[in-house]
């Protein structure tokens, strides 16, 4: 198991190692808006949450093991709900599961939600600030 600092954060090589994949891969999730990890102040080390970790391991599971590129990845985390991309197992408790067509985080505002992490940690959150655009324009529905 990984060395945890004091203060409940993981260094970036020990989430390397815990979730077995390369730090710059994990550089590679946070460029794309998969994840956000706090920094260290003083020497601006990535800091990263048991939550970053859980996220790391869905997001790598989504690409390698079910074939999602990067670009497909995003799509979904802005159309999808949050508890059916990480495959909630408490999502039929979950205010979340009751309400899918409302953003998670607000739905958490007035109901509690079984995510682990903080809204601001979340790779939906994260990418839902791309406009959700139609899958079939006009033009290609009527053909």
């Amino acid at each position: 198991m990984s060395e945890r600092k004091s203060n409940g954060y993981y260094m970036i090589n020990d989430v390397s190692r815990q979730v077995n994949l390369s730090q710059k891969r994990i550089r590679e999730y946070e460029k794309e808006g998969f994840i956000r990890p706090e920094r260290e102040p003083r020497t601006n080390n990535r800091l990263y949450t048991p939550f970053d970790v859980l996220q790391i391991k869905r997001i790598n599971q989504l690409i390698h093991e079910r074939g999602f590129t990067l670009a497909c990845l995003r799509n979904l985390m802005v159309l999808a709900p949050c508890w059916n991309v990480f495959d909630c197992r408490l999502k039929h408790e979950c205010a979340a599961h009751d309400r899918p067509d409302e953003p998670c985080w607000l739905i958490r505002e007035d109901r509690e939600t079984k995510c682990p992490g903080p809204c601001q940690k979340c790779a939906i959150y994260n990418n839902r600030d791309f406009q959700a655009e139609k899958i079939l324009d006009k033009e290609y529905a009527t053909h």
